[in-house]
């Protein structure tokens, strides 16, 4: 059995956005809410594809569906309607978020330049 992790209300929210719903042109997704779950579980995790779980179906066609969603524009579209309501109030960056490069350490840069000493350098 597949754990959920949206509730019911969250999947409400971002149903409509989805294609292959009823009424919409073409053929109708088998289950919405299935793929949704299985793209945040792939998400969650950082698994590749092809270790989807088949609770959720075949990788292949799950895949599929996910890049023809990304082609259609339909994450981003989701996404900005997500952001409309997004709370901002409180927003927490720790170390654990934030990454610096190992140059960024905090050395003084050198600025002053050296003369090459070669032909044309008095």
């Amino acid at each position: 059995m597949v754990r959920y992790w949206l509730r019911d209300d969250q999947f409400e929210r971002i149903a409509a956005f989805l294609p292959g719903k009823k009424g919409d042109p073409g053929r109708t997704g088998k289950d919405n809410r299935l793929f949704v779950e299985a793209v945040l579980w792939i998400a969650r995790t950082g698994s590749p594809w092809r270790d989807l779980p088949t609770e959720f179906g075949l990788w292949n066609s799950v895949y599929q569906r996910f890049a023809r969603c990304s082609r259609q524009g339909v994450w981003h579209r989701l996404f900005s309607e997500l952001a409309r309501d997004a709370d901002f109030e409180e927003v927490f960056i720790d170390s654990t978020i934030v990454r610096a490069h190992q140059h960024a350490a905090g050395a003084a840069k050198k600025t002053a330049t050296k003369p090459s000493g070669g032909a044309g350098a008095d």
